[in-house]
């Protein structure tokens, strides 16, 4: 499937900012720019999936090396 490239911190990251954007959706019924809060659930579904498409296309990688 899709090659696992976004590790421990990262991922937390993009975890927490992705539930607090949504959740910015919810708590501010009133403001104008209420969709934006919506681009929460891209960085909420890269970190819960572990992957990024761009860091796929950058070549880059988050996730520790492994030792063989």
């Amino acid at each position: 499937m899709l090659k696992t490239n976004v590790g421990g911190i990262d991922r937390i990251l993009r975890i927490v900012v992705g539930l607090a954007l949504i959740a910015g959706f919810f708590l501010m019924p009133g403001a104008g720019y209420r969709w934006l809060f919506l681009l929460g659930v891209i960085p909420l579904a890269t970190g819960l999936m572990q992957t990024c498409p761009l860091y796929s296309i950058l070549g880059v990688s988050t996730c520790p090396v492994k030792k063989t």
